[in-house]
């Protein structure tokens, strides 16, 4: 079994001869779009116009999600590859080139007169309905052509460049501890060790080591959210969040239900914490580098090969479908497994539907944590399946449902393995499965409302490392409350998340609690209608990528504007919490 990913299904090097022949492609597509988008100014056949519009913005989708997912997935595992950077620029240089005459294309789609009757005279564009409805509302955010092709021409030295040296600082630091150097994510995973002393060490040598790029890194979260602030105003949008939400085809109203359960049940989870803490030895809340500490006696240590089979087990009881592809991902060379230098941290998955497959990055250490994540990021694999036959300009998902499936994945593995557990494992497991809802109900909601916070100070002026730090904390305050030992916190959590570093991707930080919940309630469902209720999920999935949150929640009987339902998510867990301070 492969312990690296291969993209030879994509390409086999920068040299491969099909690399070399589809960027040639791909520059002469962006001058044959350019040409068309100044026909259009001039032609009077609508239909034609229809029909070849959309046909070019398909093999434009096509040909730059196969090149730029090869060269951003090289990147990601090797960050200081020169030619890998060399090849990154090239791409984006092809799509800012591209960014004024499908602008253009998108505007005349947009305003196209009597669309409806061309819907309906042909089936693929009928298919494209809710792409065309999207492309209506967002035309109003359009600026002038030559204004888009600006922006994104600067976009490569400005927030695209500030994103990648982000990426590049943390990628490349090396923490001094125990007399050695190791990577960032290296000293990060010890924080899940079951030396209490280990645990704290390492916390102290993390934050010395970010101390180091904190000022360099400052510079870039400022940047970056005053370029968003920027663009916002200058398309019309009443903040960050609102173009947030629209992109992520979701109502505020919705995140308003999500956020008031949330701070409803804040409790439960500051008690589960003072609790863990009052097991740890801890009188005034639990410290930072505890929140992962181990709890109860469990040795499980995973190979890559066991982990396979823990995972094909717990699946298979589920859906076939799903273990088949999880087979298939560990089989085939789908996972980069274990952290080396120059490799980002954390984990994700990249959907690949040109090649009808994914990519998962892991930083594998063989806890059963790193199972759970396993288990979470191939949900993301699961969900692009399911969307992969959609036509090309129907396969992307918002930021909230983006999350959904890697959820549930976790609701089973978890399930699972609590009810199979013997009564010394149980305890280690329960308290594991609220380490990690406590990251994405408490930590997320931190992050959320640091972002909000930095948006909208940096309106005001430049906001230095400290103060940024000083605004983490007290998020941290507000979100954890009194179940953290505010003597204890980490000031420099901004530092480490590359969420808060996109420059088209803003308050990646909600989806996860609404996935979270959203993929709770779910299994709540599944757990009431047994194999029924696979229809309906599948159903939802497919169609994330071709209607509302809100509509595609309705697949399965869900109303999410109804804060009820995030309170009977969230009072699932409020009985685990129970369940955990009765039993220990």
């Amino acid at each position: 079994m492969n312990k690296e990913w291969s993209l030879d299904e994509l390409y086999h090097s920068y040299e491969d001869a099909k690399y070399k022949e589809d960027k040639k492609e791909l520059e002469k597509l962006t001058h044959e779009i350019s040409a068309f988008s100044e026909k259009l100014k001039k032609s009077k056949s609508e239909e034609d116009n229809l029909l070849e519009a959309t046909d070019y913005l398909e093999r434009y989708q096509e040909l730059v999600t196969r090149l730029y997912t090869y060269v951003n997935l090289r990147q990601t595992v090797n960050t200081s590859d020169g030619e890998t950077v060399n090849q990154l620029n090239i791409m984006d240089r092809f799509i800012s080139e591209a960014s004024k005459p499908m602008t253009i294309i998108q505007k005349y789609l947009a305003n196209f007169d009597d669309l409806s009757s061309y819907l309906e005279k042909y089936p693929k564009l009928k298919v494209y309905e809710y792409y065309f409805s999207i492309l209506k509302r967002d035309a109003k955010y359009l600026l002038s052509d030559d204004t888009e092709e600006v922006i994104a021409k600067l976009n490569i030295s400005a927030g695209a460049a500030w994103n990648s040296m982000q990426s590049y600082l943390t990628s490349s630091l090396e923490v001094e501890y125990q007399g050695g150097l190791v990577t960032l994510p290296e000293i990060r995973n010890l924080a899940y060790s079951e030396d209490s002393k280990v645990r704290q060490e390492a916390y102290e040598a993390e934050l010395k080591a970010l101390e180091k790029i904190k000022d360099a890194v400052c510079f870039s979260l400022n940047n970056i959210k005053k370029q968003v602030n920027t663009i916002c105003d200058l398309r019309g949008y009443e903040s960050p969040l609102d173009m947030t939400l629209q992109q992520s085809h979701m109502k505020k109203e919705t995140l308003d239900a999500l956020l008031q359960a949330i701070r409803e049940y804040l409790p439960a989870f500051h008690r589960y914490l003072r609790h863990k803490a009052k097991l740890l030895g801890h009188k005034d809340g639990l410290p930072w580098y505890d929140l992962f500490a181990p709890i109860g006696e469990t040795s499980n240590q995973f190979t890559i090969e066991e982990a396979k089979d823990y995972l094909m087990k717990r699946f298979r009881s589920f859906s076939k479908d799903l273990a088949d592809m999880v087979e298939e991902a560990f089989d085939h060379a789908w996972i980069d497994f274990y952290p080396r230098k120059g490799k980002v941290g954390g984990a994700f998955c990249e959907n690949i539907p040109t090649i009808k497959q994914s990519r998962i990055l892991m930083n594998f250490t063989g806890n059963f944590s790193d199972v759970v994540t396993l288990a979470h990021e191939l949900g993301h694999a699961y969900h692009g399946m399911l969307i992969q036959d959609h036509l090309p300009l129907n396969r992307d998902y918002s930021m909230p449902v983006a999350e959904t499936a890697s959820t549930f994945n976790e609701a089973i593995v978890m399930e699972a393995a609590i009810k199979e557990a013997d009564d010394r494992e149980k305890i280690a497991l329960i308290e594991g499965q609220l380490q990690d809802v406590t990251q994405i109900i408490c930590d997320i909601y931190s992050r959320y409302l640091i972002e909000s916070a930095v948006f909208e100070k940096s309106k005001e002026g430049f906001l230095f490392a400290d103060e940024i730090s000083q605004i983490m904390l007290e998020a941290q305050k507000e979100a954890y409350g009194d179940g953290l030992d505010h003597k204890y916190l980490h000031p420099y959590m901004w530092v480490v998340k590359s969420h808060y570093y996109s420059e088209n991707l803003s308050f990646y930080n909600f989806p996860y609690a609404f996935g979270g919940l959203f993929a709770r309630g779910l299994y709540e469902k599944y757990k009431m209608e047994g194999e029924d209720f696979l229809p309906k999920y599948r159903a939802l999935l497919n169609a994330t990528t071709v209607m509302s949150v809100e509509d595609s929640a309705k697949q399965a009987d869900i109303d999410l504007e109804d804060p009820q339902f995030w309170r009977t998510s969230l009072k699932a867990y409020e009985t685990l919490i129970d369940d955990f301070i009765a039993r220990s």
